[in-house]
């Protein structure tokens, strides 16, 4: 089809005539007849060759190319303002409004767009109180729970509608007890609690924000018997460098104001809690089955006691008032810091928090670019909208880049740009509560997206500052990255790409497993090919954790994360004043979504996959030296998953090297089964008895560690299965983590007979 005006009509092909019968040779005036026809022929078969050309598609790589030269600061600094106007929690009129602003982008780039809504339980505060006596002291002290605005705050008014600091789906009650200080709320802190005689039982657990989630901190401090938590930002994490009395803090450093308060969500799990695991939730006035009350409030996952999250300066008040042992040097603060007390008391608090858990809608976005040659196949790309308070870096930047993407796409589109196989754009809502409206979509259509899912590009956070290019991934996809990122500069140095600045990264792409945003329900319950990425600074402490295969967004990053102070202002003056990192991001976002829509050949590569399970299994089996376990079968399953990687993409090299066949129907179809193993072998690495304990986790190769939602491990099965061997060294824990190795070799074996493309 021309790339202006009408389709022209092809003229049929014209052959020469056939010689007479009996005229087969010579150099009579027949043969000389021949000859100038068939001369003739040619000449008009080049004609119709040169003609074809000029009149096909460009091929897909010259619109990749256009693609990165379409990118927009200004559009992108536009969307990110429009979407942090307001606060924006999942369920409020605010979140609606920034619902119908995305789907009014997406619809003005002429995409077909719907809205999927569904009815789902929300955790709401309505009353809250914390204060705090001392034995001799007549009256108590009453904390505000206020973050405080700063002078000139351009969003002084919308502030208002911030919703008051507090956990979703805490429990709701009253407690007066006296304080334990547990550092970070791991559970080797407990451990080192009761080493040193104190106990926790009862009391009110004073944890800080650190490398564990908020979900984490309050389960563990149950588990210790604890009842109640506060979790505070300590100023040695979140409140920058320097001496006290000198340090600075937002609007005038990135750093989170001694008023800023964390929140967060502590239910442990993935979608509408009254529907999840395992069946998915509707919309309202709708009929679907739900868990009762009694039931919820009797679930492992609901965190069972009152938790609160307060600010640093609210922690330190509570810290000065505390006696008991000094804790270890590890446990102090920054400096400038009171001496830190492990208690109990002499510190009383008395904490009531009352809260309102309710049936809410929520609103998935969806524009959909319908594939020309594949349209059955689906490139899926998302970002969750709901936000907090203002969202400006979670989620909006990555919700600013995936609309600058959008209009990128349409303005190929006008260009004359199809893709092969359809896009699929998505904006999730709740997912701030618990991953709810990707994981209920996910469970909606799971046969549909088992089927035909080819991929899931997710980013939650696009930019948070300088630093470089950060993706994860499941293996496959490792290639991809390295190659698109090749293609964009680095925004701080454009004499890089971001390939440069991320190989410098330890390791350069980490694994995506974690719970910690949308691709959960794509990759560990249907087991689709998964990215995540985003741009800022890495650390040291980052890097340490990623080199141990545990993704945590150190504070430093981002100090600010989920509170007040997370608004345009921010990002202007500290996370990307020029956006262009936006871009940037967008850039590679996009181009390895169009390599994914329109390689006639999927461009996964799975040698990286055993490469990376060897790797693996090593770190897994020095976990547990001298067991009396066989890894035997695991190293048997990742060698057929390296034979059958090599095998397709041989078969890969061997028919793009036969494109001349490009219209046969035995190359088609050969197309068509290569990119099925390719895209279906992933689903193999699925389980459908799922982890131990965690049915809804049904990945053998990548999930989140059963003591730390957000970390990522490798076999998890196996990693828990070992924890528990050690502790209990029974004949029944070991025979457990056999069982357990033998169910991540059979995924693997899977997974390469999928490869392979045969049937036992």
């Amino acid at each position: 089809m021309p790339r202006h005006g009408k389709p022209q009509q092809r003229q049929p092909l014209l052959l020469p005539d056939a010689a007479p019968a009996g005229d087969r040779g010579g150099d009579g005036g027949g043969g000389a007849m021949r000859r100038r026809r068939f001369v003739a022929f040619l000449a008009i078969s080049v004609a119709l060759v040169a003609s074809y050309h000029h009149l096909a598609p460009a091929p897909a790589s010259r619109y990749h190319a256009l693609f990165l030269s379409l990118g927009s600061n200004d559009t992108a600094a536009a969307h990110l303002r429009a979407l942090t106007t307001r606060p924006h929690v999942a369920g409020t009129e605010a979140n609606a409004v920034a619902a119908e602003y995305v789907r009014g982008v997406l619809s003005s780039s002429s995409f077909p767009t719907r809205v999927t809504p569904y009815s789902v339980l929300l955790s709401y505060p309505i009353h809250r109180s914390l204060s705090l006596s001392l034995p001799g002291h007549a009256a108590a002290f009453n904390f505000a729970l206020v973050q405080d605005t700063y002078p000139g705050d351009p969003y002084v008014e919308a502030s208002a509608e911030v919703i008051p600091t507090y956990f979703a789906y805490s429990g709701s009650g009253s407690i007066a007890a006296e304080v334990v200080y547990a550092n970070y709320g791991n559970t080797k802190d407990y451990a080192y609690l009761a080493s040193r005689g104190v106990d926790v039982a009862g009391k009110v657990a004073l944890v800080r924000y650190g490398n564990l989630h908020c979900e984490d901190m309050v389960r563990n401090a149950r588990a210790a018997g604890a009842a109640a938590a506060i979790v505070y930002t300590d100023a040695k994490d979140f409140g920058g460098t320097g001496a006290k009395g000198k340090r600075k803090w937002f609007p005038d450093e990135r750093w989170l104001p001694p008023t800023g308060v964390q929140v967060g969500t502590l239910y442990y799990g993935n979608g509408d809690p009254t529907t999840t695991p395992l069946w998915p939730s509707c919309a309202a006035g709708e009929d679907c089955e739900r868990l009762s009350k009694e039931e919820l409030d009797g679930s492992a996952a609901m965190p069972g006691i009152p938790a609160l999250p307060v600010s640093a300066r609210d922690g330190e008040t509570i810290l000065k008032a505390m006696g008991g042992d000094a804790a270890p040097t590890e446990w102090q603060g920054g400096e400038g810091a009171p001496m830190y007390r492990l208690g109990p008391g002499p510190a009383v608090l008395n904490l009531t928090y009352i809260g309102n858990e309710t049936l809410a809608t929520i609103e998935n976005v969806f524009a959909v670019i319908e594939g020309k040659e594949e349209p059955d196949r689906y490139v899926i790309i998302g970002n969750h909208r709901d936000a907090w308070t203002f969202g400006a870096v979670d989620p909006n930047s990555g919700t600013a880049a995936m609309l600058e993407i959008a209009e990128r796409l349409y303005k190929l589109e006008k260009k004359g740009w199809r893709p092969r196989r359809t896009i699929i754009m998505c904006s999730w809502d709740a997912e701030e509560f618990a991953l709810i409206g990707s994981t209920e979509w996910v469970e909606d259509n799971m046969d549909m997206l088992s089927s035909r899912a080819i991929a899931y590009l997710n980013v939650d956070i696009s930019v948070f500052g300088p630093g470089g290019f950060s993706p994860r991934s499941t293996p496959q996809l490792d290639q991809l990255i390295k190659e698109a990122s090749q293609m964009v500069r680095d925004p701080d140095d454009p004499s890089q790409t971001l390939y440069d600045t991320m190989i410098r990264h330890h390791p350069p792409i980490a694994r995506v497993a974690g719970a910690g945003t949308d691709f959960a329900a794509f990759l560990q319950y249907i087991g689709v090919p998964s990215l995540d990425m985003s741009y800022g600074i890495i650390s040291a402490a980052a890097i340490s954790l990623a080199s141990a295969n545990i993704i945590v967004l150190a504070v430093e990053d981002y100090p600010v994360y989920h509170s007040l102070y997370d608004d345009y202002v921010w990002m202007e003056r500290f996370g990307d004043p020029l956006f262009h990192r936006h871009v940037a991001l967008a850039s590679v976002w996009g181009l390895i979504a169009l390599r994914l829509a329109d390689d006639e050949i999927l461009p996964f590569n799975y040698d990286s996959y055993a490469s990376e399970l060897e790797k693996c299994t090593k770190v897994v089996e020095g976990g547990c030296p001298g067991c009396p376990v066989s890894f035997a079968p695991l190293h048997k399953s990742i060698n057929q998953l390296r034979k059958a990687a090599n095998k397709i993409h041989k078969e890969k090299m061997m028919l793009q090297a036969d494109n001349w066949r490009l219209k046969t129907r035995d190359y088609t179809v050969k197309v068509r089964d290569i990119n099925d193993r390719l895209m279906m072998a992933e689903r193999a690495f699925i389980n459908r008895e799922g982890l131990d304990g965690r049915p809804w986790y049904k990945h053998m190769i990548y999930a989140s560690s059963d003591q730390d939602d957000w970390g990522t491990k490798a076999f998890p099965g196996i990693v828990s299965a070992i924890d528990k061997a050690n502790k209990l060294n029974t004949a029944e824990s070991w025979q457990l983590l056999q069982h357990e190795i033998y169910r991540a070799a059979r995924a693997v074996s899977k997974a390469s007979a999928v490869l392979d493309g045969r049937l036992t």
